[in-house]
């Protein structure tokens, strides 16, 4: 798949991303499948899935295409940090590798325009995942298929916010010819509304579809309120 053909099937479209944190119960392979049947019977066009065994089970169970990531590790650049994390994602099937494509260095020293090369030599296409407008414009220099505002809030020095960056979509989407997504914290279908409206290609929402361990705390932090 073309990455136009990807753009034009996910423009205005619902990526879902079907991940659960270590320890978490549903951080197991066959419930995480199960997950993505049930995103694709709500009507969602692709699937954002976390390591190979998980991606490999989603691309064989999902006529979708499939946006793998492998994370490693919890702090500095851990989203498929290195060309070899990328390959094996590759290898698993998915038709995008998603990667940190932040400013931070890479642990195996390598570059993000390495990892992209090195991925489209596989045949897969690349999401550049991004903390800030400067990011966003390098990656998309660097051969970036797809920005995704995924890491804006989680780098030090970008804003602290409890629903999702809309600024940075707006910016990125004037700013860069490739298609931006947006990602983060979007918990409402009229956030999602609100970033296509300011101009993402596509929306990727996790959290507030398929992590019931977080969806739960949060009501009952909710009912403890004053």
């Amino acid at each position: 798949m073309t990455a136009q053909d990807l753009a034009d099937t996910l423009k205005g479209r619902l990526i879902v991303s079907c991940q659960a944190p270590p320890g978490d119960p549903m951080r197991d392979t066959a419930t995480l499948v199960r997950l993505a049947l049930s995103a694709v019977a709500g009507g969602g066009s692709a699937i954002r899935a976390n390591e190979p065994e998980v991606v490999a089970a989603i691309t064989g169970a999902v006529d979708l295409p499939v946006i793998g990531l492998w994370k490693d590790g919890d702090t500095g650049v851990y989203i498929t940090p290195t060309v070899r994390h990328a390959l094996a994602i590759v290898e698993a099937g998915a038709a995008v590798v998603a990667a940190d494509a932040t400013d931070r260095p890479r642990p195996d020293g390598s570059t993000f325009a390495e990892l992209v090369t090195a991925v489209h030599a596989a045949g897969a296409l690349v999401m550049a995942d991004v903390s800030t407008l400067a990011e966003g414009i390098a990656a998309a220099e660097q051969g970036a298929d797809f920005v995704s505002t995924t890491l804006s809030g989680y780098v030090p020095g970008t804003p602290k916010q409890t629903g999702p960056d809309l600024g940075l979509v707006t910016s990125l989407s004037a700013a860069i010819s490739v298609p931006v997504v947006a990602e983060g914290r979007i918990n409402t279908p009229e956030e999602a509304a609100e970033a296509l409206a300011r101009g993402a290609h596509s929306v990727v929402v996790g959290t507030a579809i398929t992590a019931p361990t977080a969806l739960t705390a949060r009501f009952v932090a909710g009912l403890a309120r004053p």
